[in-house]
């Protein structure tokens, strides 16, 4: 097997590089073509705040736009705007109770479900056309954020806010397909807000100067630091679930079955690997759609599990279309629990008040 595989690692780069540098000149033409208004940009009368990245997936950015959302809330009356990534649908979709991962996506269901009763959530493959429908079945909207649009460039928006995760740097990595660069690292200069996401624990200073120093922001940007927060075990089916399940609880004698459709699952397996229980991981690609014969190779890897108690533990993302999902045996579903992530601070400075400096750009 190494003897077939590593001399085609060792050609790979060769193929994959120049295909990186047309991908690059490609994006580089149209970044230039909206800088210097040969395509056309529209702003909106309603403040926009854009949230999203340089990189293909995993920096976080629907638990950062389920941050945002949540804290300004209490302030504006807001509206998140998806495109709807892997929805069955097209156009304009208002998320309400009735909808479901094929309707809108299950990133925009997410955020439904946890703020859905405080903010607006919509779908739209035109970030355009969408605001616009906002606007007019909402005139009373003061902020609207866009989710994953950083490279949508058709809409300007007022603050412009860009996720980086810190194990996958920008100015370590490479453009697409040899790396997972979207657009070339520069790009960050458009960025008025840089994040630096799922930050681990006890950061040194030295570690937050050598983050800023090879970013090289402009004076005009803000760089911030964030990790996420774990919670409590939750039922994935019902609220009634007779079994219960603490983390805290569950010994080395037990088992955990992970199972993971994200980007970058890397952080969340991190997670459960500080436990002395053993741990089991099942990855999915990103927005998987769980088939008849996934959710059968689940039930069987999990039948056969070592472990006097044992559970299977999903994001909250992959919870989502697990619900909805008809396939999931009735047998199972008492087992299968999420865990709940959120945002917070990482204080490098007192001043590291992402929310409150938004709303003072803002005004």
């Amino acid at each position: 097997m190494s003897g077939i595989s590593n001399p085609l690692h060792r050609v790979l780069p060769y193929v994959l590089k120049p295909m990186s540098w047309l991908y690059g000149m490609v994006t580089d033409v149209r970044n230039w073509l909206f800088d210097h208004g040969v395509l056309p940009v529209e702003e909106f009368d309603v403040p926009v705040v854009s949230i999203g990245n340089l990189t293909v997936g995993g920096t976080g950015k629907t638990p950062h736009v389920e941050y945002l959302a949540g804290v300004l809330s209490s302030t504006y009356n807001i509206a998140v705007l998806s495109r709807g990534y892997k929805r069955k649908t097209r156009g304009f979709i208002l998320a309400n109770s009735n909808s479901t991962p094929e309707s809108v996506g299950d990133e925009p269901l997410q955020i439904y479900l946890k703020l859905g009763s405080r903010i607006k959530v919509a779908v739209c493959e035109s970030r355009r056309k969408g605001i616009m429908e906002i606007i007019r079945q909402f005139p009373d909207t003061q902020l609207i954020l866009l989710d994953d649009a950083f490279q949508h460039r058709y809409v300007k928006p007022k603050v412009n806010v860009m996720l980086m995760d810190y194990s996958r740097p920008v100015y370590d990595d490479s453009l697409l397909p040899y790396g997972r660069l979207r657009e070339s690292a520069h790009q960050v200069n458009r960025a008025d807000i840089v994040v630096v996401t799922k930050c681990p624990a006890g950061l040194s200073p030295l570690s937050f100067r050598l983050i800023s120093k090879k970013l090289g922001l402009m004076p005009y940007q803000k760089l911030y630091y964030t990790s996420y927060s774990y919670g409590p075990l939750m039922p994935v089916f019902t609220e009634d679930n007779p079994y219960h399940a603490n983390l805290a609880a569950l010994t080395a004698r037990d088992s955990v079955m992970l199972v993971t459709g994200i980007a970058n699952p890397r952080g969340f397996v991190r997670h459960f690997r500080s436990y002395p229980f053993k741990v089991v991981v099942n990855h999915f690609p990103d927005h998987h759609d769980f088939t008849r014969s996934d959710i059968e190779e689940l039930k069987n890897k999990f039948l056969t599990l070592k472990g006097e108690r044992k559970v299977i533990v999903t994001t909250e993302k992959d919870a989502v279309r697990m619900a909805y999902n008809p396939y999931f045996p009735s047998s199972l579903k008492q087992f299968v629990f999420y865990i709940p992530v959120s945002v917070r601070m990482v204080a490098e400075t007192e001043d590291n008040d992402l929310a409150g400096d938004l709303m003072k750009i803002l005004g």
